[in-house]
């Protein structure tokens, strides 16, 4: 019973003061703290606690395929992004050179390059993938992987709108 009528007086008095112990910040009524000179209700006091970050350059990536070939993986967007770059300059150096148009130079032999461009590049990127190493850990300076994302991102817009200008004027680009 005085158990009771102790944590009832704790709980029914005013808080006055808010402290820091450790992490995290707690709550103390004023029968516990000591009275200050300023007289206010509360007072803020903020956790400045500092969490510990340990980089993710240390772990390695997941190697399996299906983690690789994940929707948010590493492969997709990467892979993607290389044939696109590769296959938008191949089209525009092919147009100034010959002066064909998109579907003309897949036509005329284009499809059997694609394919085996894209089987090369694709196997060439995913060797690092499978081997558990990152993108990030391999880009430095201008040279990013951020920047390389952007480029392929540039180049699949770039590789449709020029099959859909060609499409709709009937001739080449350039």
């Amino acid at each position: 019973m005085a158990a009771s009528a102790a944590m009832q007086s704790v709980l029914a008095s005013p808080m006055t003061r808010v402290t820091h112990i450790a992490r995290p910040c707690m709550v103390l009524p004023s029968t516990l703290v000591p009275r200050q000179q300023k007289k206010t209700s509360m007072q803020v006091v903020r956790c400045m606690a500092k969490e510990e970050t340990t980089p993710s350059t240390t772990a390695k990536k997941s190697t399996k395929f299906s983690d690789v070939f994940a929707f948010s993986g590493p492969g997709p967007e990467r892979i993607n992004g290389r044939l696109a770059m590769i296959g938008f300059v191949a089209a525009i150096a092919v147009e100034l050179s010959k002066g064909e148009d998109l579907f003309t130079q897949l036509a005329n032999g284009g499809i059997l390059w694609f394919v085996g461009t894209s089987i090369v590049l694709s196997v060439a990127s995913l060797i690092p993938l499978l081997n558990g190493v990152s993108v990030q850990s391999k880009s430095e300076g201008v040279m990013t992987s951020d920047a390389e994302m952007w480029n392929g991102r540039f180049a699949m817009l770039g590789l449709v709108s020029l099959a859909f200008t060609e499409y709709l004027t009937g001739g080449t680009l350039v």
